[in-house]
């Protein structure tokens, strides 16, 4: 009976495999995005308040964490209102606000949004994974801390701590 001969792979054999292996993988964990059972397309034909006349009515309002819930129940605010205008009638332009507050609903997908960090405008483009946050969520204010070696003026202390 003959014996297989094993055969070893090279390096880059090896790497070449793993990267198939991970692109396949990739293929099938792609899914359709779906909010609260719900699909994009879905969502975005779905009116902002639920109709009068029929209050069980699906409607993104009552999809909402329930902080924005109540942000929608009281109703949007004057300027809140001029950015979601200003983002369904404006094509693929930056639009730049100053409204932190605003909760990125299902018509604002696809757009990109200046936010004003404080010090400049921030551009954000909206992804379906988003819904339901504050725009000042993506636009940080502060900036982390990097201090240096010690400088002019240090105390007596600090100035004998090793310069690495």
């Amino acid at each position: 009976m003959a014996r297989k001969r094993r055969v070893f792979r090279t390096a880059k054999v090896a790497r070449r495999q793993a990267r198939k292996r991970r692109s396949k993988i990739s293929e099938r964990r792609k899914k359709e995005f779906r909010w609260r059972g719900y699909s994009l397309e879905e969502l975005q034909n779905m009116p902002l308040y639920p109709p009068e006349d029929d209050i069980d009515a699906p409607c993104i309002a009552t999809l909402m964490p329930s902080r924005v819930k109540r942000t929608l129940a009281r109703g949007l605010s004057l300027e809140c209102e001029k950015l979601l205008e200003r983002i369904e009638s404006n094509g693929n332009k930056v639009i730049k606000t100053h409204c932190r507050g605003m909760y990125i609903l299902p018509s604002m997908v696809g757009s990109t949004i200046g936010i004003h960090d404080g010090k400049q405008f921030v551009n954000v483009e909206i992804v379906p994974n988003m819904i339901g946050h504050a725009l000042g969520e993506f636009a940080k204010t502060r900036k982390s801390v990097t201090h240096t070696g010690p400088g002019v003026g240090a105390t007596r202390s600090s100035q004998h701590v090793s310069l690495k």
